[in-house]
């Protein structure tokens, strides 16, 4: 069975989770629970960061790289 990406958008960035690769480690959820919840569907909600760089900063701590993300295109540049 072929599991697709899932991904989650909001107006600077989205977020792409691979199932395939995540190893369960729960570091997303107990870092950054505002953003990452292993009980609620969706379980990545952008909504409630405070701000796209601490996703960014928790995203790049995944220890399976099964989170990722890319910059929309209308980003404002800072």
């Amino acid at each position: 069975m072929e599991t697709n990406k899932n991904e989650f958008s909001n107006h600077e960035i989205t977020v792409t989770y691979e199932p395939c690769l995540c190893i369960q480690s729960g570091k997303c959820a107990k870092e950054l629970a505002d953003v990452f919840s292993l009980s609620i569907i969706p379980w990545i909600n952008l909504d409630n960061a405070d701000n796209s760089e601490k996703v960014i900063k928790q995203i790049n701590r995944c220890p399976s790289g099964a989170l990722s993300y890319r910059l929309n295109s209308n980003k404002k540049a800072s």
